[in-house]
């Protein structure tokens, strides 16, 4: 894929993302219409669309192509976009505003910003066991633990736990880096997995995908520590300088600003290296590793 725009390519697999979650969703009008209503409130929201994105890319590169991976592109966005509920909520990190629009509860109501999220979790993984209708069973099946797993307790919750319980506590080093590698880069892990593996990647191949996507996750982390010292509400879609504000525990908190932005390039670099062997293919994923260090949202 020699002279790849990124910005074409986003925007062109944000369309295809967008349709296939707006077949998958539940119309407004079905009941009960208010939960559906919720749901779609957030996942309609705005956002990038980086984790299905990275399902279609790692499908890409391993030579397999959008449709193959796009209900379980769908799944991931629809996981991420009810952590955000949950994680908005008043018991939790009580935001505001979620990309430039008031979070879920604010406009529904604690109770059902909770059954939207819990509404989103579920039809993930029924959108996952769907995609068997493309895709061998026996491959869907282990897609479908590898996301569990990512989203569980081993995995994104497991990291919001420990986030939660490490707030406004020093913590190791050791414990900032499972926070961030279990709450973000967990899932992000498996979105290029789910892709590779649904797309028939070799070991070798998925194995590439793999390392690469542990190390675009937490720089993703590091970067989204970073942007909440340095952005604000226009850019970021929601209130800057919550992390210090809640005494959230991040890698500017821990190690400083330059250090942050100095590991953040490294494993960028480190995950562009990982896929050279998949060649032309993957450089999809190399682009939108650069993207995670140059995004300003």
């Amino acid at each position: 894929m020699s002279g790849l725009s990124l910005e074409r390519y986003l925007a062109d697999r944000r369309v295809l993302v967008d349709a296939a979650l707006e077949r998958l969703l539940p119309a407004e009008d079905v009941p009960p219409p208010t939960v559906h209503r919720a749901m779609r409130y957030s996942v309609f929201a705005g956002g990038k669309r980086l984790r299905p994105i990275l399902a279609i890319a790692g499908a890409e590169a391993v030579g397999s192509a959008a449709d193959d991976v796009l209900p379980t592109a769908c799944a991931i966005e629809m996981i991420h976009t009810y952590s955000l509920i949950h994680d908005d909520l008043p018991a939790m990190d009580d935001d505001d505003y979620r990309r430039g629009h008031p979070t879920n509860h604010k406009v529904f109501g604690e109770a059902m910003a909770i059954l939207a999220g819990d509404a989103l979790l579920t039809l993930a993984f029924q959108a996952i066991a769907e995609n068997a209708a493309k895709v061998d069973p026996r491959v869907v099946a282990d897609v479908l633990a590898d996301v569990a797993r990512a989203a569980g307790t081993l995995g994104m919750v497991g990291g919001q736990v420990v986030d939660i319980e490490s707030e406004g506590k020093r913590v190791t080093a050791e414990t900032l880096e499972y926070i961030h590698t279990h709450k973000t880069a967990a899932l992000i892990r498996a979105s290029l997995r789910a892709g590779a593996m649904l797309g028939g990647g070799h070991p070798g191949a998925v194995e590439a995908i793999t390392a690469a996507g542990d190390a675009l996750g937490l720089a993703f982390q590091i970067v989204d520590d970073i942007l909440d010292v340095e952005g604000n509400l226009a850019e970021l879609g929601k209130s800057a300088g919550s992390d210090e504000r809640k005494k959230k525990v991040t890698y500017p908190a821990h190690h400083g600003l330059d250090a942050s932005r100095r590991e953040a390039r490294r494993l960028v670099e480190h995950a562009i290296a990982a896929l050279d062997s998949l060649g032309p293919p993957a450089e999809p994923i190399k682009a939108l590793g650069r993207f995670v260090l140059e995004r300003r949202s």
